[in-house]
């Protein structure tokens, strides 16, 4: 079976389209040609990958497993290439680097100094939940990504801490509980909460810690925008709890922050797959990044 490395990219760019159309324009390429080119991939693995109908593409069962596969193939693939174009030294390559949408305001110092120090690495950004930056890595999607702490696949990732910020209840102007000098998790149960989407490593916190006070949330609206979510609680439609660095860039707003105790942080960190070597790139960040922490 000999399959060409650009097969796999267009079918990867199929599934992740989900559109015949897109796909090729995305690969560069007719349609016609695009469907010839799946039509040969699953007449040359005897399988039928692709569930085709008006609306979207989907994975058959077969295609599930093909496509993890093609991502690890991809993966190495990618990774090789690195390490064949870096043997002199870091002067070219390419850095897949995952980053949680919360973070991107305090990365942009990091990035700045890594785009100056080596301008011959193409920096491709990937906007993912904690969550989906996890599942990128272990499927080989990413060479590294910028997440916050604690990780669901704590056994296959490593990470390297950055910096915290403390946690505080966030609540509008008048609340009941703006008396109070810092809030518990009990203050919140009498209330609507709101609450990052599902897949922020944020929520998957705030849930951890409230349920080990044995508190249950009132969850009443979730979002992946920090700032949207602000909205709602200034609209009075519930209380949350926002990282210190988002609440100062609300100071002109009409909303107010209070500590909670025990206090809370938001611990932010780089991740990457433990059974994996670093790409060269990936690994200039990291030591980047531990430069700028030791100061």
């Amino acid at each position: 079976m000999n399959i060409p490395i650009k097969t796999l990219q267009c079918f990867l760019t199929l599934v992740e389209t989900e559109n015949f159309t897109r796909a090729a324009q995305k690969c560069f390429i007719t349609q016609p040609t695009l469907s010839k080119i799946i039509q040969r991939l699953e007449e040359s693995l005897g399988e039928t990958l692709l569930i085709r109908n008006n609306q979207k593409v989907e994975l058959t069962q077969a295609g599930q497993l093909f496509e993890h596969s093609a991502r690890e193939i991809l993966g190495q693939w990618h990774r090789l290439q690195e390490d064949m174009s870096n043997l002199s030294g870091l002067k070219s390559g390419r850095l897949r680097l995952g980053v949680c949408p919360m973070m991107s305001s305090l990365i942009i110092g990091l990035l700045t100094s890594y785009r100056k120090r080596y301008p011959g690495v193409e920096l491709h950004m990937y906007e993912y939940g904690g969550f989906g930056c996890e599942q990128a890595l272990l499927n080989n999607s990413l060479d590294i990504a910028f997440t916050a702490l604690p990780t669901t696949h704590e056994a296959e990732l490593v990470n390297q801490p950055l910096t915290k910020y403390p946690l505080l209840a966030c609540l509008p102007e008048g609340h009941p509980l703006a008396e109070k000098d810092h809030l518990n998790w009990q203050d919140f149960q009498p209330y609507p909460f709101i609450l990052y989407n599902e897949d922020f490593s944020l929520a998957k916190l705030i849930n951890r810690l409230s349920r080990k006070a044995g508190v249950q949330l009132n969850i009443a609206f979730r979002s992946g925008q920090w700032d949207f979510l602000a909205a709602m609680v200034e609209a009075d439609m519930g209380v949350a709890i926002l990282p210190e660095p988002i609440c100062n860039r609300l100071s002109t707003s009409k909303l107010i922050f209070k500590p909670m105790q025990p206090a809370m942080t938001w611990d932010l960190a780089l991740i990457w797959r433990q059974s994996l070597p670093l790409t060269p790139a990936a690994k200039a960040l990291l030591e980047l990044s531990k430069q700028k922490t030791e100061r």
